[in-house]
């Protein structure tokens, strides 16, 4: 099973970045055929159109989020919505080729208070790809990070548990 994890903040030093590398780590323990696609990286280029020639950072992200099974997304709350950056990412997917793929989310916000929207948004884009979306997102605060790192066992237990369940879903899907 091919594996993409993204994570959805264009900021240097996002905190978003620093819970997805988290998240690629433990599931590239299970399937060494993982990818992290970090948008604080900063090569991923903005959509301009189909006919336009991209980096090679691009198509190659665009390629890997179209080859996987599962993707793990990541995105900050921005102004009451995922990122642009995210959104920008998804303009380069060709819906055709991702049906019956599955995804899990987590969302990072400064404090308690737009989670269920901006799950309810990205939930959206994944029905328009046709992606099967793990119902159960973990919504964490920027309280989950310190000093460049997670600070507490639940927050990773919760991300473990999605990446589990979102894999579960996934492999019971490809069974049949």
């Amino acid at each position: 099973m091919k594996v993409v994890v993204i994570s959805g903040s264009p900021r240097k030093n996002a905190n978003t970045q620093i819970l997805m590398k988290y998240v690629f780590e433990y599931t590239k323990s299970k399937y060494q055929d993982t990818k992290l696609i970090n948008l604080s990286d900063g090569h991923i280029e903005y959509y301009r159109g189909p006919d336009i020639e991209y980096n090679e950072t691009t198509k190659s992200a665009a390629n890997d989020i179209m080859d996987a099974d599962v993707w793990l997304i990541g995105s900050p709350i921005y102004n009451s919505f995922f990122s642009s950056a995210l959104k920008n990412l998804f303009e380069y997917i060709d819906y055709k080729k991702t049906p019956g793929k599955v995804a899990g989310i987590t969302i990072l916000a400064a404090g308690n208070i737009g989670f269920i929207n901006v799950q309810t948004l990205i939930t959206q884009l994944m029905s328009y790809f046709r992606v099967i979306t793990n119902p159960k997102a973990v919504f964490l605060t920027t309280e989950s990070v310190k000093e460049n790192s997670i600070t507490d066992e639940d927050t990773k237990s919760r991300l473990r548990e999605m990446v589990d369940e979102t894999l579960e879903i996934a492999l019971k899907l490809h069974k049949n």
